[in-house]
């Protein structure tokens, strides 16, 4: 009897050590439940949903397993995921923890994470402002480790609660911590999914331990070829539901500039300056190699101002010869301004001030065109000519005042009788009063061609009645004295605005002064590099295309193409930091990008190559830098 006792005993003993063993296994490794839960919400950026991004849930419990889906028109994203069970392993803090939850404020559901350091009973309840109970979640004893709980806004009657604050109390073993919560159901607030913990013991004793029911996932969110807005890639900390949830995605946009290579805007004439004799002396070959030519470290201008003299009779005109000459070889124009009509053509005989007087109009007609013949005849035919530098402002050089009425009479009557293409008025902050009387008068709107112009404090706007006339729109002239490396980085913005605008050709000052694209010692000059970047890649023939973007803090974009295909894309970056730009561009095939950059320790430097992978290009723009990409 004793011997059978004794067996009994011991049969027991392997017994319970087996299931001692059977249930530590089971709190120590994974297994697979059944169910399957629903996962739903939105993703956005940038305040606007993110259609057609492919979000991947990957198991973590099993890396093999994923599972996809693509948010629709609305960023609403839905996925059914298996549901499994864990057991976790991480340390538990030495004290009750009740973190604050996440998102705060949130709109549909919330987590609310806790941790025990032991065995202990714990309540977790949601009260209102004035102290009632609205929601209890979790309530009896629980074993050690850390634990997450949703909040989906409902009380326990099943009804959704007011929008407002509510507290969320932690008691544990007679003691209690609370934090503050936010629910407001019609709120746009959208938010990334929070970090969720699983439960984690300290010891797999049978008293403490219980294994949970979860799914555990990392999700990541990523473009397509259809994505919009363009996102940043996400990926997310390893993430935990217990019950089919609702939780909303905030993610980067990326700042896009949607290039449309189909959608064509002005014709781009050039860019370039002047060469105004004998003001200044004249350049030298190096220096119109170095202003004309298009290879590195040279400019590329293609446009060159000289000034019409008003005494031809003595003043030595082939001085205007070489230079002219020499621009043209290189495939360059020649236009022409006059401060001046001759002192004895208007009503106070002198150089300085005073008006055209209307019986000299022949004349002065007959002046333009004498000077822009002897041009032709000497192998430097002018491409245009213009009637009047600065016609509406008072100065103590060489000019002459013309109202709106007198030009327009002008060149209704004589316009067509100088020779070249006719450029007006020529204004000091391109003002529109004398442009529009010309353009507003059949008769002078016929001879006109060109509406030229100057930016001095003002005038940088788009010109729609100009456009509708079918005229080109020249800014004629603009410098500025500050050769700060800021300053010479704006002039890229002036001329980044002045494209915008539609202009189609802008054209410097001195090409050859301290402040100038060449320097009198024979170098290219800092803003000379940076005016490089639009002469010497957006050649004549090219257009500009539409470009339209995410608005990004002080970065500047404009987009070209030629008839060939080719396409150059123009960046400034006038901030402190480098910063990530991407371009979207349509209908073009290229795969490669080059770029070249000017920075204040950089003078149109070419980088590798970047890769234009289903039209996206994403760059870096370096700190206070305009970068040109050219795209074959």
């Amino acid at each position: 009897m004793a011997n059978s006792t004794i067996a009994t005993r011991q049969k027991r003993q392997v017994f319970l050590s087996l299931l001692n063993f059977c249930l530590t296994a089971i709190l120590l490794y994974v297994r697979a439940d059944s169910q399957t839960l629903k996962v739903q919400g939105t993703v956005t950026a940038a305040s606007q949903p993110v259609q057609n991004a492919l979000i991947t849930f990957s198991d973590q419990l099993d890396t093999n397993n994923r599972y996809t889906t693509l948010t629709d028109t609305a960023g609403i994203y839905q996925v059914n995921l298996p549901q499994v069970s864990i057991a976790p392993t991480t340390t538990l803090p030495n004290e009750f923890e009740l973190k604050q939850n996440y998102p705060n404020p949130f709109t549909a559901t919330t987590a609310i994470t806790y941790s025990l350091p032991s065995f202990s009973q714990a309540d977790l309840i949601i009260y209102d402002l004035l102290g009632r109970s609205v929601r209890q979640l979790q309530a009896g004893d629980q074993p050690a480790g850390s634990y997450t709980v949703f909040w989906d806004g409902h009380n326990d009657a099943g009804q959704l609660v007011a929008n407002g604050i509510y507290l969320c109390q932690l008691r544990v073993n007679g003691k209690a911590k609370v934090s503050k919560m936010i629910f407001s159901a019609n709120s746009n607030g959208l938010a990334p999914l929070p970090e969720m913990a699983h439960s984690r013991l300290k010891k797999p004793s049978l008293k403490e331990n219980a294994y949970q029911s979860a799914a555990v996932y990392k999700v990541q969110i990523e473009n397509t070829t259809n994505t919009w807005p363009l996102i940043e890639t996400y990926q997310s900390a390893e993430l935990r539901f217990e019950r089919d949830t609702m939780i909303n995605f905030n993610v980067t946009a990326l700042p896009v500039a949607m290039v449309y290579t189909d959608s064509l805007k002005q014709y781009i004439r050039g860019f370039g300056g002047a060469n105004i004799l004998q003001w200044r002396p004249d350049m030298t070959a190096s220096q119109v190699d170095l202003a004309f030519g298009v290879g590195p470290g040279k400019i590329g201008f293609s446009i060159l101002r000289l000034r019409v003299p008003y005494d031809l009779s003595n003043y030595n005109m082939s001085i205007q010869l070489p230079t002219a000459k020499l621009v043209q070889s290189y495939g360059g124009i020649v236009f022409a301004s006059p401060w001046t009509p001759p002192p004895a053509l208007k009503t106070n005989n002198n150089i300085f001030g005073g008006e055209l007087k209307e019986s000299s109009y022949a004349a002065y007609a007959s002046h333009l065109k004498t000077f822009a013949e002897y041009m032709a005849a000497n192998g430097a035919p002018l491409y245009a000519i213009s009637i009047q530098n600065e016609p509406d402002i008072t100065v103590n050089y060489e000019s002459c005042d013309w109202s709106p009425a007198q030009m327009t009479k002008f060149i209704a009557e004589y316009g067509h009788t100088i020779g070249p293409k006719i450029i007006a008025p020529e204004s000091y902050q391109f003002l529109r009063p004398i442009s529009d009387a010309i353009l507003n008068d059949s008769a002078a709107c016929a001879h006109l061609d060109i509406v030229g112009g100057h930016i001095y404090g003002g005038g940088i706007a788009s010109y729609p009645l100009a456009e509708a006339k079918g005229k080109e729109i020249w800014m004629t002239e603009h410098l500025d004295t500050d050769t700060s490396w800021n300053a010479v980085l704006a002039t890229g913005k002036e001329i980044n605005d002045c494209m915008n605008v539609g202009m189609n050709a802008y054209i410097w000052w001195y090409i050859v002064r301290f402040y100038g694209p060449i320097l009198e010692n024979g170098t290219v000059s800092k803003r000379g590099y940076v005016m490089s970047h639009f002469a010497r890649f957006v050649r004549p023939g090219f257009y500009r295309i539409k470009c339209t973007a995410i608005p990004q803090r002080n970065v500047y974009l404009t987009a070209y193409k030629n008839e060939v295909g080719k396409v150059v894309l123009i960046a400034i970056n006038q901030n402190t930091k480098a910063v990530k730009q991407t371009f979207l561009i349509t209908n073009h095939a290229a795969s490669k990008v080059t770029p070249y950059t000017t920075t204040k320790s950089k003078n149109c430097v070419q980088s590798d190559d970047l890769d234009l992978i289903n039209g996206i290009l994403t760059a870096t723009l370096e700190a206070a830098s305009i970068t040109t990409f050219v795209i074959d």
